[in-house]
């Protein structure tokens, strides 16, 4: 199996212009309303930037590998044992309307393992990219991302730990 196939992906139609969205992926003062919590600073290529999920005490490092304006970014995600890439992609379809789309790619798993860890990118990339779409579109923060592993049902640091060395 390639390396392409072995993938996590999602996308969504954004109903904002491509300029918009494409920094709310690369400013965290806007990332953290759809996203993570914290992050150390704007998403610059060869810059290591920290982005913290406060809510699962969480933190992972992103080094951004290529930034195309308003086009594409693509970051080494160091969430787990091995970093992995994430490439988002981003099509202007008219001056209000952006198609996002996001491959997760670099799993070094296999078998059961594998599949875990493309549902997980899956799911969580589609969290993510519905929640910009609330936060763009309506301007609310519907928290996707904290529910999704309520604190009251699971023990957040032992999940994200047991998920990262999937």
């Amino acid at each position: 199996m390639s390396n392409k196939t072995k993938c996590g992906e999602a996308q969504m139609l954004i109903r904002k212009s491509v300029a918009e969205v494409f920094n709310a992926f690369i400013d965290p003062v806007e990332t953290k309303n759809f996203w993570f919590t914290k992050g150390s600073g704007k998403l610059e290529i060869n810059k290591e930037v920290v982005w913290t999920w406060e809510m699962y005490n969480f933190s992972a490092k992103v080094i951004a590998t290529e930034i195309v304006p308003n086009k594409r970014i693509k970051f080494n995600w160091f969430a787990y044992e091995n970093p992995t890439e994430v490439t988002i992609d981003f099509k202007e379809l008219d001056s209000k309307n952006t198609f996002v789309s996001v491959i997760h790619t670099g799993f070094d798993k296999t078998g059961d393992e594998l599949i875990e860890s493309l549902k997980d990118s899956t799911s969580g990339f589609t969290l993510v990219l519905a929640g910009l779409k609330c936060y763009m579109e309506h301007e609310i923060n519907l928290n996707l991302v904290a529910d999704k592993y309520p604190k009251e049902l699971t023990n957040h640091e032992e999940e994200l730990k047991k998920r990262a060395t999937r």
